[in-house]
């Protein structure tokens, strides 16, 4: 993995829904202005160029901040723009294979779900970080298996990943998460589907500097 980065706090994930009255990378910028510290390119809209053309114009801005691109899903367009690395779900290529092809300095993610049998794999298999979730309710994926955030204690105390909670997360229950070994808050709507998503930010990352300044 690329030690230059630091894999904590907020997680932010693009949605071209949220993004279709919106210029994304306008959507973007402010959400890095607001303290996002990972953003996530994930658009299912099945065009190869729009893709192409957004995930370079993202990299260009996160590299202006000095923090991670990391593409959903798609190892080949990672590969493509050089982004920072590549997020894994189920049905994705395997870690193995994402990672000769991105190369040791790729910072791959894997999703676990509710599962933490696979964030054991995941470890063994020398990924970056793990994302349990859904936590709470979502309304990007309604159905989503819920997650209960006793993983996040085991997580916690069993493994030496980063972790990543995701799904429903606001600004209000985040703490929790947080609280419970939670690395980084990973969010779609709560950043991205919000009027003024910079202050939303500001929001989310107060949470984590609250953490810092409170005893242990």
């Amino acid at each position: 993995m690329n030690t230059l980065f630091r894999l904590k706090g907020l997680y932010a994930i693009t949605d071209s829904q949220l993004a279709a009255n919106s210029n994304l990378i306008d959507q973007v910028a402010q959400a890095l202005a607001g303290g996002a510290n990972i953003i996530q390119y994930r658009d299912k809209s099945g065009d190869p160029a729009k893709r192409l053309e957004e995930a370079q114009a993202l990299l260009r801005l996160c590299r202006e901040h000095a923090v991670p691109l990391i593409i959903n899903d798609d190892v080949e367009l990672a590969a493509q723009i050089g982004a920072d690395g590549v997020h894994l779900g189920r049905g994705d290529p395997d870690l193995d294979a994402a990672r000769s092809r991105l190369g040791r300095e790729a910072i791959i993610g894997v999703s676990c779900y509710n599962q933490f049998e696979r964030a054991l794999s995941a470890q063994q298999a020398e990924a970056d970080y793990i994302a349990f979730g859904r936590f709470f309710p979502s309304s990007v994926k309604p159905e989503a298996v819920q997650a209960d955030i006793d993983l996040l204690h085991r997580a916690r105390d069993e493994l030496e990943l980063p972790t990543v909670a995701i799904g429903g997360i606001t600004p209000e229950n985040g703490g929790a998460l947080i609280k419970a070994g939670a690395d980084m808050l990973a969010v779609i709507h709560g950043v991205f589907g919000q009027a003024d998503v910079k202050a939303a930010c500001e929001r989310f990352t107060e949470l984590f500097k609250q953490k810092e300044v409170s005893p242990t």
